[in-house]
């Protein structure tokens, strides 16, 4: 069996014939690395804000709401930096992911990664509030929202994740009976209303999107957290990669062989095979 490329096999089944794939360390603790520092990042942005704009009255109520930036400040922000680009460098495909890939795919998986790593928050989030509530009786005050802002940030990456995967929902009815030229125009036509999609969400909330950054808008709550300073402006920026990552899958499947779609896509060899071996052990 032929090892997908940038892939290492960590261990082979000889009865199986096949070759498992375990992630490295630096594949787990760089995204989780990540997404903490992006987080304490975000959370004392209005600190960055006050530097870069001019003086006013805006830079004046964020200075009196939010403390100076602090070396630990500046060493998250190169930190969101250093690990982003380490984690686009020694970001590895699972066998069950695509498997022809550029640059902006790695970003983009390396997004997927960090949004996986976000999920698992989420649930520890949800968890440790149910703790509280109900085993303790001590409900917090920041888990509700805490949980949304994680939702959101999922929902928003998981598209783009979903797009560079080809996993989006697409009807095949009708393109798999078409010779590949035909095939090659739908792809053409699929990407260009997706860029112009892009294009006009960018052109109308680019200005709320601003406003809302800028100012650095909160949620009106207890806890209060920056959710529409940061989910607007986020809407515009992966709705944009996933315009770019719809052009790279054009062009590097432009020349692919033609592939034709059944209900056995859905059908996961790999996981029906350890099925099997586990139904004849026991």
């Amino acid at each position: 069996m032929a090892t997908p490329r940038n892939i290492t096999p960590i261990e082979t089944s000889a009865d199986a014939g096949s070759v498992i794939y375990k992630p490295r360390a630096i594949e787990v603790f760089v995204p989780l690395l990540f997404v903490g520092s992006m987080a304490w990042t975000i959370w004392n942005f209005p600190g960055f804000l006050i530097l870069l704009r001019e003086p006013g009255p805006e830079v004046d109520r964020l200075a009196r709401e939010w403390s100076v930036l602090g070396p630990i400040d500046w060493g998250m922000a190169l930190a969101v930096i250093v690990l982003f680009v380490i984690g686009v460098m020694t970001v590895r495909r699972a066998p069950m992911e695509w498997q022809d890939w550029g640059l902006f795919d790695r970003i983009s998986c390396f997004l997927g990664r960090a949004t996986m790593a976000l999920i698992a928050i989420l649930v520890c989030v949800m968890l440790f509030e149910v703790l509280a509530r109900y085993v303790f009786e001590k409900p917090t005050l920041w888990a509700n929202e805490v949980s949304l802002w994680l939702a959101g940030f999922t929902f928003l990456l998981s598209g783009l994740y979903a797009m560079q995967q080809r996993s989006h929902i697409r009807i095949y009815i009708l393109y798999d009976l078409f010779p590949r030229w035909l095939q090659r125009v739908c792809d053409v036509i699929s990407t260009v209303l997706i860029v112009t999609f892009a294009f006009f969400l960018f052109y109308g909330a680019y200005g709320e999107a601003t406003q809302k950054f800028l100012r650095w808008e909160l949620y009106g709550t207890a806890f209060n957290p920056p959710i529409p300073a940061t989910i607007k402006p986020m809407i515009i920026v992966v709705v944009i990669l996933v315009a770019v990552q719809a052009i790279a899958n054009l062009f590097r499947d432009w020349n692919m062989v033609p592939v034709i779609h059944t209900a056995a896509d859905d059908i996961d060899e790999d996981e029906l095979e350890r099925l099997r071996r586990a139904v004849s052990d026991d």
